[in-house]
């Protein structure tokens, strides 16, 4: 699968805002946004005002990366919210919001929705008892995700959740830190995700 291998550093000054692509690195002195609150490149603090057009599709590159998710997946995830009951855009984030991935993340498992892809694709997390390794994997209510015996003493888990009292997680989750596990109490509701994320202007641009 194809991925961004660039700095990320630069998608967030791109976008004008924190998207939290590097974990801890976003919440201190060194994030890069707060650092240089521009665009990169020669004529970056020479933006040019915008037009709806690219309002619409700066707000979909915007919620593909924070979510790490590629064109071809995240138009999948666009039609089949169109195809559920409710608000399209709401639908939308709320699947989003459902991957494994960004679950792993959430609970506090990893600093970042890559990182915690990447725990997920090496098969470190269990859903219901069983090993799943597919990152775009959506969890139910009602789902537990736990970390395999093998990977409780890695490093990286338990520094990330040294960190997740200080970053806290949605009320839509609950997370038993000393057995490593974490249950979707509910499908969380857009007034419960708490993303700076303008959905309507995705609607409107795959509208067109």
């Amino acid at each position: 699968m194809a991925r961004y291998i660039k700095s990320v550093c630069k998608l967030c000054r791109r976008e004008g805002v924190k998207l939290f692509l590097k974990g801890e690195r976003c919440l201190n002195e060194k994030c890069a946004i707060d650092r240089h609150n521009y665009a990169p490149g020669e004529h970056g603090q020479r933006r040019s005002k915008p037009t709806d057009y690219w309002l619409q599709l700066s707000e979909k590159q915007k919620t593909r990366r924070i979510y790490g998710v590629l064109e071809r997946q995240f138009r999948g995830y666009y039609h089949k919210a169109a195809r559920q009951r409710g608000i399209t855009g709401a639908n939308l984030l709320v699947l989003l919001e459902r991957r494994l991935d960004n679950i792993v993340y959430r609970l506090g498992f990893a600093t970042s929705r890559a990182e915690a892809r990447q725990l997920v694709n090496h098969g470190h997390f269990l859903v219901n008892g069983g090993r799943v390794d597919i990152s775009s994997y959506l969890v139910k209510a009602g789902d537990t995700i736990q970390v395999r015996d093998k990977s409780k003493e890695m490093p990286g888990i338990l520094s990330a959740l040294q960190n997740t009292k200080t970053r806290g997680f949605p009320e839509w989750l609950t997370l038993e830190i000393d057995k490593l596990k974490g249950v979707v109490t509910s499908i969380p509701t857009r007034e419960e995700i708490d993303l700076p994320i303008q959905e309507q202007l995705i609607v409107e641009l795959y509208s067109k």
